[in-house]
């Protein structure tokens, strides 16, 4: 497969600004509380970085390493948990912090997961949100912009390990 970059959807100034508005709505949000943001590992990490910088709050942050894609651009369907949480979640407000949110099926497993490991709250934050990609009913609290349906890519998205490093977001064209 021959690849090729589509010219810039989002650039990173847009990612920015979007990022404060999106750290005072937590802020409100959870005025008084400490939350615990979960970086799902690795696409969401300069979205994460860029929401925490963002959010004056009480914080704590985890990470998760879940696949339902591998090297495809299509997701499995399974949800494999690579990476498992090292803190104790229950009774905490929990953000998921993810880079998109395509088929919403590895989301919707994590949100029931991390409940049945006793936390008060789980709420969704994510940078992209490709509503036509959805094959299961969620739904995601901050998102940070909405995408067509294409195979998108660069900052902290990739495909196959590749563009991640693209200070904005653009999508993949397969010739």
């Amino acid at each position: 497969m021959s690849d090729t970059i589509g010219t810039v959807l989002i650039t990173e100034e847009q990612i920015h600004a979007r990022a404060k508005e999106i750290g005072k709505e937590i802020e409100r949000d959870y005025a008084g509380k400490e939350i615990i943001l979960v970086g799902i590992l690795r696409g969401a990490v300069l979205w994460m970085a860029d929401v925490m910088r963002n959010t004056n709050l009480d914080m704590t942050i985890d990470f998760m390493a879940v696949s339902s894609y591998g090297a495809a651009t299509k997701s499995s369907g399974i949800v494999k948990i690579n990476k498992d949480l090292e803190s104790d979640i229950e009774g905490k407000d929990i953000i998921i912090v993810e880079d998109i949110v395509d088929s919403g099926v590895t989301l919707h497993y994590l949100e029931g997961y991390l409940m049945s490991r006793g936390a008060a709250s789980v709420k969704l934050c994510s940078l992209l949100d490709k509503p036509e990609g959805r094959r299961v009913d969620i739904k995601a609290d901050y998102v940070g912009f909405t995408v067509d349906d294409r195979f998108i890519v660069g900052y902290g998205l990739d495909y196959d390990q590749k563009y991640r490093n693209l200070p904005y977001i653009t999508w993949l064209e397969s010739e």
